[in-house]
Formats: structure tokens, sequence, C-alpha cells
């Protein structure tokens, strides 16, 4: 590996690390760690412990986070690969970096609380933060690059987070129409990832001296907007996955100079943590910049990242700004009837409030949204489903937001069936029952739609989920 690392990057690292050069070094010698996540929306550690199909070792710094131990390439094995076994799809985890872990964790959101995730895609810390929220507040997740947008949206919809509104906006544009509204504010930076340069090529080709100072300047700029989101006595937490002081200590140095009305809050040292290095800047700061941590591949099994926490001052009991509540378009007569045609005969809850009809798409709206006029939201809450001539068509995110014995009728395979293969492959199921919508579960979780009609239960997963035969 290592003769595969950019020299520029290997030199300066040498500079820098000195006598830990040679384990660091000796790092890019061992095979990246799986890391996975515990999605505590759905199910508790004690309940994971009894399902696991993976030997796993607890992440210090995340009471939901574990290593696994993967096979060696070409080994035969049961069961599949994390990423490839069924409760993967049914959101029981997310597959993350042990270190980015940290992030969410440090931050640590309140349920009941305003959250924005700034560059949220793909989904990784934004399933944590919902997950700590305990489901409830408001958290926006936002992402500038359309598609990567969608991929955050499907990885909420995945693990069943029901409190979020998804966008795809610039951090200036939101700073401006939100203001200061938000009591905890995340920005995973774009970076040069000099951090995923063990487990990514595409990384190790890509990285260019060039590319870490133009990083350091976007990073600056986008990190001034996510100061001004946030309210008086909120909190803002910068992370990257790079090793280069110009887009760490430097950015949170200069940002400190520009915005005195943040301090940092001093991280408390995990194991495997160490601090910041204030001395690789220049000129010297004048803040204690040790208080933010790094995250090195040859201290931890992880990869390499950087964590700054900050608080702005003012009175812990001080209200941010209300903004003009979002105003709903309620679905219509026909449209609520289509609804109450599905939902009667196939759901255990009562019909959700808070409607809103998006074209065709049908959601329940987060409490206390506030105005999204003007910006582009890919969803404003959790979508239900589509109305459709004649018909209610629900969503994958409601059956994967749905829980267990939430549904009338269930069909439930254990992870080793055969016919849960045909299921997530597309394929039709043959047992019989009562006609309908029935939801298919795995070991009691749900997993997606199907409807049944001639004793046949066809398939409603969506296409572009579906396994490859």
């Amino acid at each position: 590996m290592s003769d595969a690392l950019p020299p520029a990057f290997l030199a300066r690292m040498q500079d820098l690390l000195a006598e830990e050069f040679p384990a660091f070094l000796a790092s890019y010698g061992q095979p990246p760690v799986t890391g996975l996540r515990l999605n505590t929306l759905k199910l508790s550690p004690d309940t994971w412990r009894t399902l696991s199909p993976y030997p796993l070792t607890p992440v210090p710094w995340c009471p939901s986070g574990y290593t696994v131990e993967t096979p060696a390439p070409g080994t035969c094995v049961s069961p599949p690969p994390p990423g490839k076994h069924p409760f993967h799809a049914a959101g029981l985890y997310y597959l993350q970096d042990p270190s980015a872990m940290a992030a969410a964790e440090l931050l640590a959101p309140q349920p009941g609380e305003r959250v924005l995730d700034l560059a949220a895609a793909p989904g990784g810390k934004t399933t944590h933060l919902a997950a700590l929220m305990q489901g409830t507040g408001l958290l926006v997740a936002n992402e500038i690059h359309p598609q990567r947008a969608w991929d955050l949206a499907e990885n909420l919809e995945r693990c069943g987070v029901r409190h979020a509104v998804v966008l795809n906006e610039s951090p200036a544009r939101l700073a401006t129409h939100f203001g200061a509204s938000f009591d905890r504010v995340l920005l995973d930076a774009p970076c040069s990832g000099e951090g995923m340069l063990r487990k990514s090529a595409a990384a190790r080709q890509e990285w260019k001296p060039g590319l870490v100072q133009s990083c350091a300047l976007r990073q600056s700029e986008i990190l001034t907007s996510a100061a001004r989101l946030v309210r008086p006595a909120g909190w803002l937490a910068y992370t990257t996955c790079t090793f280069a002081p110009a887009e760490n200590e430097a950015v949170i140095d200069r940002f400190l100079r520009a915005h005195p009305a943040f301090h940092l809050v001093p991280i408390p040292l995990r194991p495997g943590f160490a601090p910041a290095r204030p001395e690789w800047i220049d000129p010297p700061s004048t803040h204690p910049l040790e208080s933010a941590v790094r995250l090195w591949p040859h201290r931890l099994d992880g990869e390499g990242h950087f964590i700054a926490i900050f608080q702005k001052d003012g009175s812990a009991g001080s209200e941010p700004p209300s903004p003009r509540s979002f105003a709903p378009r309620k679905p219509d007569t026909a449209s609520r009837e289509h609804l109450s045609a599905f939902w009667q005969p196939t759901m255990i809850p009562p019909i959700p409030q808070d409607l809103h009809l998006s074209g065709t798409y049908l959601y329940q709206l987060v409490p206390g949204l506030p105005e999204l006029s003007g910006l582009k939201v890919l969803h404003p809450g959790w979508w239900l489903g589509t109305v459709k001539t004649g018909r209610f068509e629900p969503s994958h995110a409601l059956a994967l937001g749905t829980q267990p014995g939430q549904v009338q009728h269930t069909v439930d395979f254990d992870p080793a069936d055969p016919m849960l293969l045909t299921y997530l492959r597309g394929g039709s199921l043959p047992i019989p029952g009562e006609s309908g919508w029935v939801l298919v579960t795995v070991a009691g979780y749900p997993l997606g739609w199907g409807k049944r009609s001639n004793q046949v239960i066809k398939n409603a997963y969506p296409r572009g989920l579906r396994w490859p035969a």
C-alpha cells in the first residue's frame, strides 16, 4: 500500500509525525476496518447481540458502534458480508468507519432539538444524529450535490428516519433562509480525503498538494455559513477525514479569529484519540486548538479523522428566532379517501395527522417544520406514499419507518430463508392468505411491501434496490 501513496503526502507526514511516522506508515499495510453502527431507532444493543450473525468488537467511543471481523477475500463464509445481509436492507445497522462514529457522539444532539447536518451525504452521520435524537425534534439533512442528496434520502429511508427534512441547497442559502435557529449544527466538511487513502484507490489518485489548499478555502467559507445557523448557546461540530493541518487546525484557528462569539469545547481523550496539533500551523494560534482531536489509523481501529466542537456564546435559555411555520398543502377529499382505503385494512395506528401533498407524494410533516418556500426540498417529512389515479400506493419509506406490530398482515422470514432472497430479487411469493397489502419482514423487522392477490404476494420491493439474481 505504501508505494501507492502520493510521495508529496508521505514527505509531509514524515516531517509532521517524525518518530511516529513508521507506525503511521505501517498502518497502511493493514486491511481497512469494517465498522457497523447499530440503528437504535429500530432495536437496542441487547436485542442486537441476540440477532447478530457476526463477531463484534465494541467501538470505545460509540455505544452503538462495533468493528466486524471480515473473512479473507475468496473465503466461503456464512453469513454473507454485512452489506449484503437482509438485516442491512432492513436498516438495522449502518456500515460506517469507526472514526466517523465519533462526530455525532461528540456533538451529542438531544431528543426534541433542532439539528442540522449541513453536508450530509451519504447519510452516515445523519442517521447517527437521528438515532441520538430518538426520532424526535427536527432534523434537517442537506446536501448540495443533487445525486448525493437522493442517496442521502435513500439511506434515511432505509434507517426508518421519520423526523427529517432532506434539502438540496448551498450552505449560504440555508444561512440566509433559516438564520440562527438550530440547537446543533454538524459540518462534515468536503476535504482532500487523506484519511481515506488506505481504503480508497480513487482518493489516492485524486490527491494533489493543490487540492489541500482549495479544500481549505472552501471549508472556511462553509464554516462561516454554518456559524450563522447556530442559535445562542448552540453547538457546532467541524469534522474532516484529512490529516492536513491546513484543513484542520488552520481552518478552526481562522474561524475563531473571525468569530469571537464561538469558543472551542475541550473534547475528552477517548481511547485512541490524540489532541490537535497547534504547533503545525503558522502563525501560532492564540486559541486552545488542542481542545480538538485527531483520530489516527495507527492509534485506533479506524481511518483518519479530525473533530472540533464549538459552542456559541449566549444564554442557554434564550430562544432562537421563530421562523414562519411551513404551510402544508393538505390533500383533497379524493386523496384522503384513497389513503383511508389503504390505511384502514392495512395499518393498525390511526391515519397520521399533519399531512402534506406535494404533487402526487403524500407526507407526514415533522412537527414544528419551518417555512421552506424557495428551497430545493427533496422530502419535507416522512414520505407515506403516492396518490395515483383511483388508489394510494404505500412508499418504501412507510414500510421501513413502521415499527413491528403496526401492520395488520405480515409475512416473516428467517434471514437464511431462500424465499426471502426471492423477495429481495423482485420475485413473487406463493403464500396464501387474505388479499391486500402485506408487510414482508425479516426476524420481525420490516423489509418492504408486497400485495397479495390470488394467493400470491406480488413484489413491491423498489426496483432500484433489488438484489442481483
